[in-house]
């Protein structure tokens, strides 16, 4: 019976220090949570970068979804839709790409830097897709993949604004030695002679033979191309192996008609049909397109058809804030649902429909829809900081919105990222082969 006491003691005390040990692992447990918590809240926050003294702008820009999301890109980039976006400001060392006010080869329309610009938040725009990120442009790169190839712009200005942003891209890597640049007539070519690479531009506005067709002296009082004439231009880039079109600009002319010529621009009499400009658009695009199904040696060849660039010449109601033109704009609009009237929808929809026809046929074609993304760039154009060919007249001068160029773009700028989306696809390519 005196052993009850010491057995009842035992189990007291076993009891007494389980309780305590589960009430230290309680309170450890307690000490756990609390400092993941507090690790949690003092954790440095996700930072996007903007301009400086720019609380007004949001830190991104959306970019609605492509209006032609029915066609067909190459296998990598289904799986991103790299045209689906915002615009980002990058206030790092890797925008721009390079030096407007060094790269030797920027013609003096779209110089900004060189003409008086001295406000250069536009070149430290980013574009950003929504479900990746852009390969980072690397020079070296592609030159090698252009060794012993030919890389042309075909098309207007506007495409004569991404070569130059090519070039400035490419030559910045090469010893002045081993560059050189040469103007032909419609054709301007620059060489990369250590890679035997050569990347050139042919003036070629409405695709087909036209009265547009001098590289200079192309400004008519009406507009004509020649029923059918593809190979007049065509034997000058078909022997390219990687080729850029494009043509919207000269059909967006306000009330002029489009003539089509049967026959030729020596005959003294000549008999032509009058349209519309979108009409005379879908005759010479489809005349393009069926020029490019006959050629059967092109099929395989990479070729793209870049969408239409679109200007900021007109007044815009936005809701947050408005502006006459481009003149004197120096951020991107930051109204996510914003269309203004510098794209043209039947136009797109055509070439749509046109590069849909081309894929199903069997050619190697790519639109790259770089309209939507340049929607919201009204502060990348040269406005008043470019050379002009004509004299400005007193009025001019004392309303600078008046003569403000709207539809080019600086370099650097906008075309760089275009450019971009073009390096993008031709690598995505190379990868498939």
């Amino acid at each position: 019976m005196a052993k009850k006491p010491h057995h009842l003691a035992f189990h007291w005390a076993w009891g007494l220090r389980a309780h305590f040990n589960s009430l230290i692992a309680i309170v450890a447990v307690f000490a756990l949570i609390l400092t993941l918590s507090l690790t949690a809240i003092n954790a440095p926050k996700p930072v996007l970068s903007t301009p400086r003294n720019s609380s007004s702008i949001e830190k991104t820009i959306s970019a609605p979804k492509p209006v032609l999301s029915t066609l067909r890109n190459s296998s990598s980039t289904e799986k991103c839709n790299l045209f689906s976006g915002r615009w980002v400001y990058d206030d790092s060392s890797t925008h721009p790409l390079y030096s407007g006010l060094l790269c030797p080869y920027i013609h003096d329309e779209i110089g900004c830097d060189k003409y008086g610009r001295n406000d250069t938040s536009y070149q430290k725009w980013k574009w950003q897709p929504n479900q990746c990120n852009l390969p980072s442009f690397n020079s070296t790169k592609l030159l090698e993949r252009l060794r012993d190839k030919r890389m042309v712009f075909v098309g207007d200005s506007l495409n004569r604004n991404q070569w130059v942003s090519m070039v400035c891209l490419l030559e910045s890597s090469i010893p002045v030695y081993e560059k050189s640049m040469n103007y032909n007539g419609s054709t301007l070519s620059f060489n990369a002679k250590k890679y035997n690479a050569t990347v050139d531009f042919y003036w070629a506005p409405l695709l087909l033979e036209s009265n547009c067709d001098d590289p200079v002296k192309h400004r008519v009082s009406n507009r004509m191309f020649r029923a059918g004439a593809v190979e007049t231009h065509a034997r000058h880039y078909a022997n390219a192996d990687i080729l850029i079109f494009n043509s919207y600009l000269w059909w967006k002319k306000p009330r002029m008609k489009m003539k089509i010529l049967h026959g030729s621009f020596d005959d003294k009499v000549q008999v032509y049909d009058e349209v519309e400009m979108i009409k005379g658009f879908e005759i010479a695009l489809k005349t393009w397109s069926q020029w490019l199904q006959d050629n059967v040696r092109l099929h395989k060849k990479e070729l793209y058809f870049m969408s239409l660039s679109p200007t900021h010449a007109w007044g815009e109601s936005l809701g947050e804030d408005s502006f006459q033109n481009c003149y004197n704009e120096t951020q991107p609009i930051r109204n996510v649902n914003y269309n203004g009237r510098g794209q043209d929808f039947d136009i797109m929809q055509i070439a749509g429909s046109v590069i849909n026809q081309l894929q199903r046929k069997g050619v190697n074609i790519q639109f790259l829809n770089i309209t939507h993304l340049s929607e919201f760039r009204k502060d990348g154009h040269p406005s008043i900081y470019r050379k002009f060919w004509d004299t400005l007249s007193e009025e001019q001068l004392a309303n600078p919105s008046s003569y403000s160029d709207c539809t080019h773009w600086c370099l650097p700028g906008v075309p760089d990222v275009w450019n971009e989306l073009l390096y993008a696809h031709i690598f995505s390519k190379h990868a498939e082969e």
